[in-house]
């Protein structure tokens, strides 16, 4: 049986620092738990732009929809602001995720207890929190029609539509009670009901689905902007929170600062499933791509590893190897191991980049 196959694309800025941590992962699962991978690696973002003109080349496409999985770094940086707008380096994972069609964006926030008063809310307030919050990807406002920037008069405007289908509504609902079943069993969907038709649709079809499909799982819904309040409130009422693209958007970078960093998140964006019933699938850190400190050895590779894990986990069916990365993480942080973003009122070990690798792998070894 051929080995599984993983597109790593680790992009701009620190991508490639913390995508070399990862493959050293992928190395070590091969040499001591004789789990191998078929890796191939190619460019997106502004690395690919300045090699080929494009954000993402058709050849890279095709391979990305060929791959079991793919692995991707961070995109983007400063040198790429004034790009027209249809190449800048984001265009490149919008098109992945587009033609891909990875509709559902998984994005745990998991606050370990050795980072509890790195969070800038109360240790009681983040500590054991553990939630997921399931982000439609690919349409709502950033793919509506019409969008533009357009003249009317004097002035310009710009246009950006907000558009759902109710199948669209539908899948990322079953996406996230799937989720819940395997969790807490518990689901809120946010939505701005009382001043968007298409808020209200998506209440709609969501309950509409959960009273057809689901229901044993609990259903709440709420309002978007209280839903950031409670978030910020008390996070631990929640478990899987369903919403749209943009409030998505918004939502889980609200959740990621809970944990104290945005270099500790990973994510996974899921797909229908492909001819062997596994999804679609994309993985990729949280964070962005930090051009400041892009080769500096300063970067947390932690979120990218993670989100390794998260591969293991949904795209081949390796719970127990994720478990593993995900407790060898646990246990780096507990013993006080930090990158500088992790540097806080504990002290810790200060570590580079490679040294964080280290310790994980370390790590892994005395897990066996």
């Amino acid at each position: 049986m051929a080995n599984p196959s993983l597109l790593i694309l680790a992009g701009d800025g620190i991508g490639p620092e913390v995508m070399a941590e990862v493959k050293r992962i992928i190395g070590w699962m091969g040499a001591k738990r004789g789990i191998y991978f078929d890796v191939s690696e190619d460019l997106v973002g502004g690395c690919a732009y300045d090699a080929h003109g494009v954000p993402l080349t058709d050849a890279t496409m095709a391979k990305a929809q060929a791959a079991d999985a793919v692995l991707l770094g961070a995109v983007g940086g400063p040198k790429y602001d004034k790009l027209d707008f249809s190449v800048k380096p984001e265009r490149g994972l919008l098109r992945l995720r587009k033609e891909m069609d990875l509709f559902s964006n998984l994005r745990p926030a998991q606050c370990f207890d050795a980072l509890a008063d790195f969070s800038s809310l109360k240790r009681d307030v983040v500590a054991g929190l553990d939630i997921v919050i399931v982000r439609e990807l690919t349409s709502g406002v950033y793919f509506g029609e019409p969008r533009g920037i357009f003249r009317e008069g004097n002035e310009r405007v710009g246009i950006n539509t907000q558009r759902y289908t109710e199948s669209e509504i539908a899948r990322v609902a079953k996406s996230a009670f799937e989720l819940a079943r395997k969790r807490a069993n518990k689901v809120c969907s946010m939505e701005k009901a009382n001043v968007m038709e298409s808020g209200i649709l998506w209440r709609e079809v969501v309950q509409e689905v959960h009273d057809r499909d689901y229901p044993d799982v609990e259903l709440s819904h709420m309002y978007a902007d209280n839903g950031a309040m409670q978030l910020v409130r008390w996070p631990k009422q929640f478990d899987v929170i369903v919403t749209d693209n943009l409030f998505g958007d918004v939502l889980s970078d609200c959740a990621a600062m809970l944990t104290g960093s945005l270099g500790m998140l990973p994510s996974a964006s899921l797909g229908a499933p492909m001819a062997n019933g596994r999804p679609k699938a994309l993985y990729e850190p949280v964070h962005g791509s930090a051009p400041d400190i892009a080769g500096q050895g300063k970067a947390n590779p932690i979120a990218c590893i993670l989100s390794f894990a998260m591969a293991l986990r949904y795209s081949f069916e390796l719970g127990e190897e994720a478990t593993r990365v995900e407790k060898a993480v646990e246990k780096v942080l507990a013993d006080g191991v930090r990158t500088a973003d992790l540097m806080g009122p504990d002290g810790g070990t200060p570590v580079t980049t490679t040294q964080m690798g280290d310790a994980v792998l370390a790590a892994l070894d005395a897990s066996l």
